[in-house]
């Protein structure tokens, strides 16, 4: 009998790292997203509650390839010097379903999540936007800073955080992705200014007054996958439009969506998909805020595993 374990090929982050650049990770999402693929069709996930924290089994089929993320989120790990999510990625051979590879999926999950983001603010940004505030002082904030600077040249960057020996540590990190850019820890207050907006944390409750975004920014809110928690002002969603990765998992997952709904702030019809997005079906509306809004799906990172691999 073949050694299964013996013949997979095990990509660690250092080979995540120098095999897929930012921009390359960018510009595969929305590649797939442009030829037509539509984030409906993804496979369910499932998430679990366990002692301790949720584990998430994420299984994707596209393009002739399949693979499964096994991720845990453990809420207690950033104040134990780990991240918060940990994952690792079985890529499987598309015809015979035989497991390929093993990724590191923490390193993925770092790589794709903010290359969904920036694939989207690309779209939806204005142009000339480059006064950047990211809410969360953690991996995601910091790999934030590294795609949008691989799609608009940025000015400013204000990271804000609770803890100032974190937020002085992200900064620093921060720089080495934008160093035009002036990047420094800011506050509530710089909302105003900012024409681009991102929202790491694990907040359960909103940042931010909707009446502090300007009507030419954009808002990305990637923080939480839970439907009891929501970074964003309802009253934010609805005076925006609003784009998230799949109406399905709008509806069960995105607690930011789901509670502007609830406060019938915002209407379940019109939330515009990535699909519609990228394929022209809805233009970007800039006579009023844009709020992006994702949760993770298992499409992204099997894109991101075959270019690794």
């Amino acid at each position: 009998m073949p050694d299964v374990i013996a013949d997979l090929t095990l990509v660690p982050a250092s080979a995540i790292a120098d095999r897929v650049s930012m921009t390359s990770a960018i510009a595969a999402i929305a590649q797939v997203l442009r030829g037509g693929f539509d984030p409906e069709e993804d496979l369910p996930r499932a998430v679990l509650d366990v002692p301790n924290g949720q584990l998430l089994l994420m299984p994707a089929a596209a393009g002739g390839a399949a693979g499964q993320k096994f991720a845990t989120v453990a809420p207690g790990n950033p104040s134990r010097g780990l991240e918060r999510i940990q994952a690792l990625y079985m890529l499987l051979d598309g015809e015979t379903l035989a497991p390929t590879a093993i990724l590191d999926g923490t390193a993925l999950t770092a790589l794709r999540t903010p290359a969904v983001s920036a694939a989207g603010l690309d779209l939806l940004a204005e142009p000339d936007a480059g006064d950047l505030v990211v809410f969360g002082t953690g991996p995601q904030a910091v790999r934030h800073v590294e795609a949008i600077a691989a799609i608009r040249p940025l000015r400013t960057v204000r990271l804000i955080g609770r803890d100032e020996r974190r937020c002085a540590a992200a900064v620093d990190a921060a720089r080495a992705f934008a160093p035009q850019a002036v990047v420094t820890a800011g506050s509530v207050s710089d909302v105003a200014a900012a024409d681009l907006i991102v929202c790491a944390t694990t907040a359960t409750d909103p940042l931010f007054a909707s009446g502090s975004v300007r009507d030419d920014a954009v808002v990305v809110a990637i923080g939480s996958h839970e439907s009891d928690k929501s970074e964003l002002d309802p009253a934010l969603l609805g005076r925006s439009q609003v784009v998230v990765e799949s109406r399905r998992v709008a509806r069960t997952e995105a607690g930011d969506v789901m509670r502007a709904v609830a406060a019938g702030e915002l209407r379940e019809q019109d939330v515009v998909s990535m699909h519609e997005l990228f394929t022209g079906l809805v233009p970007a509306d800039r006579t009023r805020p844009r709020v992006f809004k994702t949760c993770g799906m298992g499409w992204q990172d099997l894109i991101i595993a075959r270019l690794a691999v």
